[in-house]
């Protein structure tokens, strides 16, 4: 009796299922449309990203990276939307929380990596500089070799690899010296009181003119500057074509200086460095052997002793 009661009420339990079944079915085909049509959109969005994307940044990371983005976002969307139409509203809501629980706690944990990838993605769309490019961001210079999802990675001058966080390019002035594709040099330079300025401006000018290195489109421009203490500064400028070499900027500028030296000296104009006159005496003019004599420091003094008495 008991097991032909116990048979009945599970008949009775399988029978409301196959009935709760039946009577879902035009829902869970309707869900399944739903969820396969997500799908495809999403396959066709996360293609049209890419190209699109193609376009304006070179980095196949980021492009693939944005369009799993889309992919994955459209794919939940439309489960979501699968599981409201089965009727399964608590389970969406469940599914949200835990996912924004989720979320936020990885957003915490994660707030750098976050950081720098976001700056990486900036970096590859808008292109403030690219492979190739010397760049100088606070106290690191280099060449660019490649913008990665998280860091740049840079080759400095003594041919060290430094892999600087996307998010501190991000956050600091960027100095791109490749962007223009020219490059001036300045030169600076101090002539004597004693020499004719007219002079050194046409020498200066001759001699930087005629530099191979420098950009025949452009002039050379020179400019005094200060009345120093022992000279008349100057400052001499000029262009040069200019990608991401350095050497290329060092060796105009080394040239210039020496031609410059080289100007200077055939046509009789100083260059001073720095003198002091030192005075020793109570009046001015006076020289140092002088001044040693009046303390009877002189030639053939005693240092200023007296004489010693003997008994």
């Amino acid at each position: 009796m008991d097991i032909e009661k116990a048979w009945n009420l599970l008949a009775a339990k399988v029978m409301g299922w196959i009935r709760d079944f039946i009577l879902l079915l035009p829902n869970l085909g309707v869900a399944v449309a739903v969820l396969v049509g997500f799908w495809l959109l999403a396959k066709l969005a996360r293609n049209l990203l890419h190209r699109l994307l193609r376009r304006v940044s070179h980095s196949e990371q980021v492009n693939r990276l944005l369009g799993q983005t889309v992919f994955l976002a459209l794919v939940a969307t439309g489960l979501f939307i699968s599981l409201g139409i089965l009727g399964l509203q608590k389970t969406v809501a469940s599914l949200l929380a835990g996912a924004g629980i989720i979320g936020l706690a990885l957003g915490f944990a994660f707030q750098d990596i976050a950081a720098n990838f976001m700056a990486g993605i900036y970096l590859s769309i808008e292109h403030p500089f690219r492979a190739g490019h010397l760049i100088a961001s606070k106290d690191i210079q280099g060449v660019v070799k490649r913008v990665h999802l998280r860091w740049t990675e840079i080759r400095t001058p003594q041919g060290q690899i430094i892999l600087v966080p996307n998010k501190q390019i991000f956050e600091n002035p960027v100095t791109n010296f490749s962007a223009t594709g020219q490059r001036r040099v300045d030169i600076k330079a101090g002539v004597s009181y004693g020499d004719d300025l007219e002079k050194v401006r046409r020498v200066a000018l001759q001699a930087l003119e005629a530099m191979p290195s420098r950009k025949p489109d452009t002039e050379v421009e020179l400019y005094f500057e200060e009345l120093s203490d022992s000279a008349i500064n100057l400052v001499a400028r000029f262009w040069i074509d200019f990608t991401s070499r350095q050497a290329d900027y060092l060796r105009a500028k080394s040239e210039a200086i020496e031609r410059l030296k080289k100007a200077f000296d055939q046509n009789g104009i100083t260059m001073p460095f720095p003198t002091r006159t030192l005075d020793f005496a109570v009046k001015g003019g006076e020289t140092l052997s002088q001044a040693l004599e009046e303390v009877g420091i002189g030639r053939g003094g005693n240092g200023g002793r007296r004489p010693e008495s003997s008994h």
